[in-house]
């Protein structure tokens, strides 16, 4: 069997930015979670598509705020999608989908830690990180745990993500905390880009074993004196920036395997749901309900 694992919250902004706004009776806006809910639906559909569970942001902050001040917050995110996070959680659940919304971490931590558990398990032959997520190529191992980016249709293995940054999934915080992610508040460290940051890391196998003697470089990049000096200037920080990269693997998620088979939506709670959305089509669309 195939677990997968959906990166809920960027689903939300998927669909909140890629589907028509719509208001429901009492004037919320609505349009992401129906959005949200089609995308379900169809993964659902697929014939391989047994065990599933999804993982939300509740809250935008998590520990990493308290490491670091310029990590990414709320601030600055539409109303309109913000005040969907809640009712998106309640629709996957109506669906039948086991959600888990992350407060003191993040949905990747969540997603990790599950990536982690079930890919031991013998009955597993592949999880499937549903998530064009950068961060999450860090979850993966071989064929037994890759990221499917759906609206793409790629898939990442360990030799993909190699194609894809020049470094194996092990070195990918490495990777971040040198180049920076804006998505994340990350700032990198100044000069490293992308190409010298994977040309290095893939000769030194971490930040940690660069030299702080250019000389002792095993590979010279365009600019190496200028990299060699901006890094020996922010070695603390880019401990920290790789820190804050790494996704946690100890999320206390009680789930069994057993847990994530999906056996339908909930029919009373789904019903519900379509009549605050406005939209009776989405129960239409369900291929199985429980019991």
């Amino acid at each position: 069997m195939k677990v997968h694992l959906v990166d809920g919250t960027y689903e939300l902004y998927r669909a909140f930015y890629g589907t028509p706004p719509k208001r429901a009776s009492d004037g919320a806006e609505v349009g992401a979670v129906r959005g949200l809910l089609r995308s379900m639906l169809v993964l659902l559909g697929e014939p391989d598509v047994t065990h599933v569970a999804i993982a939300f942001d509740h809250v935008i902050e998590s520990f990493r705020n308290d490491l670091y001040p310029g990590y990414k917050t709320g601030e600055g995110i539409d109303a309109d999608l913000y005040s969907q996070f809640g009712p998106a959680e309640e629709a996957t659940r109506a669906l039948g989908i086991v959600t888990w919304p992350m407060i003191e971490f993040e949905a990747d931590d969540a997603i990790a830690t599950a990536a982690l558990k079930f890919s031991k398990s013998p009955a597993v032959e592949q999880v499937v990180i549903c998530s064009p997520d950068k961060d999450l190529t860090q979850c993966v191992s071989e064929q037994r745990v890759v990221t499917w980016d759906r609206m793409r249709g790629n898939v990442l293995d360990v030799q993909g993500v190699r194609e894809k940054f020049g470094v194996g999934p092990e070195l990918i915080p490495d990777y971040l905390a040198l180049v920076g992610d804006s998505a994340d508040g990350i700032p990198g460290v100044a000069r490293w880009g992308a190409k010298s940051s994977a040309a290095v890391l893939a000769r030194c196998g971490s930040i940690e074993a660069i030299p702080t003697a250019v000389e002792d470089w095993p590979v010279r990049p365009r600019g190496a004196d200028a990299l060699c000096a901006e890094l020996n200037q922010a070695r603390r920080e880019a401990d920290l920036y790789k820190r804050l990269a790494t996704l946690r693997r100890d999320v206390p998620l009680p789930e069994t395997l057993d847990d994530l088979e999906w056996r339908g939506a909930d029919r009373q709670l789904l019903a519900a749901l379509c009549d605050e959305l406005a939209d009776e089509s989405l129960g239409k669309r369900v291929v199985r309900y429980r019991g």
